[in-house]
């Protein structure tokens, strides 16, 4: 494990800057070639999701609702409440600034995305609807694109898989439960092979149904355990009311710390906070427009804008209620990262029963990103395959749980972010290709909605 980190960690410098400058430059691009459409239709957006304009004669296997809880599922999750306390170990409170410009660029940037997932989507040798990048950059760029399409699809074996939520969940439930003090004694790395096989087992169920059976599961938990979670929030931050303000004034005050003790200094704060952000929300990543490709809808610019909610919802608020928490409770200036962070904040601040109501809504979290990103991870590799091998990275999907559960988060957050930002790479230049098709239809369909007729 420790020669599989290095290697990774020696590789992350070489990624950094075409991320940025793609996520950065190409999401502050197309914010002004679309005249700021998705923002100034946000309103639009609500309606379309909550199933006024469904269309019943509509092609696909899923709801425009459905699709966005599915998505939401899976970026709505561990990364939100471990990846917020990891940027802020690894860059300090001003560290969130920088997720939030992130996600109001991603959220033009899934805009564009969400619309071509549904412009260049296709059918399988099954005969099922598919969408995502691999198929706009084939379809939408042409056949000399189609390596972009396959280094994409490989890079996504890895970058799909469950790793990340598999090892939080575990440290979660060892710090909350001590399960080799309080239940039976045993070494901890026996206790953590056993939750890996917990977590396997319950994850297998599930994703051996298909995807309407995922659809069905996620868009029954995720809207509650969001609920919950920021219910808990909320409180918290009444009742600490006082702390809210001076926290928010300190993650805008650190933000512009030129003299920050992050490695790379400046800059090396920003990348974090734009790492993290793709991770909360995987705008630029490519990883929803797989989900909204399957959408009841035959209207692109109608998918991008549900599309759009997806960051607004995962990083503008729920990434931003964890980073006051984790401020006001003042966990960040302890040593534990990731999910044992936000436990300690939580216990703080909760009457000393906050990292149980946390464990039990991580429990959620997990369960529902470990059931929505094999989906992912499946799509890959059928499209490197046919679909009938690709339900074969189930089974890699599974094993690779089994081992994040005794990983240490050093290595699974490297393999992570290596991933995402090597399929930034060919995903953030098709959309960036293909936008001025993406404006024709938006330009049309806008038309079409002011005439009463969408």
């Amino acid at each position: 494990m420790e020669a599989i980190n290095k290697f990774i960690s020696s590789m992350l410098p070489y990624t950094e800057w075409p991320m940025f400058i793609l996520l950065i430059g190409g999401g502050l691009f197309l914010a002004f070639y679309s005249k700021f459409v998705p923002f100034r239709y946000f309103g639009h957006a609500l309606a379309v999701v909550s199933g006024k304009y469904d269309d019943k004669n509509a092609k696909g296997d899923v709801s425009s609702f459905q699709a966005l809880s599915a998505a939401v599922a899976a970026t709505v999750g561990l990364g939100n409440i471990s990846g917020v306390a990891i940027a802020i170990h690894d860059g300090g409170p001003g560290v969130v600034f920088w997720i939030w410009m992130t996600a109001l660029l991603g959220m033009g940037i899934k805009f564009y995305s969400g619309s071509l997932a549904i412009m260049f989507r296709t059918t399988d040798s099954e005969g099922k609807l598919q969408g995502g990048p691999m198929f706009y950059i084939t379809q939408g760029m042409g056949k000399w694109a189609k390596p972009m399409a396959i280094f994409f699809s490989i890079c996504g074996l890895f970058g799909f898989l469950g790793v990340f939520t598999a090892n939080q969940f575990t440290e979660a439930f060892m710090g909350v439960v001590q399960p080799h003090e309080t239940l039976f004694v045993t070494s901890e790395f026996n206790w953590k092979l056993g939750i890996g096989f917990f977590l396997a087992i319950v994850t297998s169920v599930v994703i051996f149904g298909g995807l309407s059976k995922i659809a069905k599961v996620a868009s029954a938990i995720v809207p509650f355990m969001v609920g919950v979670y920021l219910l808990a929030v909320l409180f918290v931050m009444i009742n600490n009311a006082s702390e809210v303000l001076p926290a928010l004034k300190m993650i805008l005050v650190e933000a512009w710390n030129f003299d920050t003790i992050v490695t790379g200094g400046f800059w090396g704060l920003v990348i974090i906070g734009v790492r993290r952000a793709m991770f909360s929300n995987e705008a630029g990543l490519g990883s929803a427009p797989m989900y909204h490709g399957q959408s009841k809808n035959d209207e692109p610019t109608k998918e991008g804008l549900v599309a759009m909610l997806g960051p607004f919802i995962d990083t503008i608020m729920v990434c931003t209620f964890t980073a006051v928490v984790i401020i006001l409770s003042g966990a960040y200036l302890e040593e534990g990262s990731g999910i044992t962070m936000t436990m300690s904040a939580f216990e703080k601040t909760l009457f000393g029963f906050g990292d149980t109501l946390l464990m039990v809504i991580v429990t959620a979290f997990a369960l529902s990103t470990l059931f929505t990103y094999s989906y992912y991870g499946v799509k890959s590799l059928s499209f490197l395959t046919t679909p009938k091998i690709g339900k074969w990275y189930n089974v890699f999907f599974v094993i690779m749980i089994i081992f994040a559960a005794v990983a240490s988060l050093q290595l699974v957050k490297n393999l992570i972010d290596l991933s995402y930002a090597l399929m930034v790479i060919p995903n953030m230049m098709a959309v960036l290709y293909l936008s001025p098709k993406v404006n024709e239809a938006s330009k049309k369909y806008l038309q079409k909605l002011k005439q009463g007729g969408a």
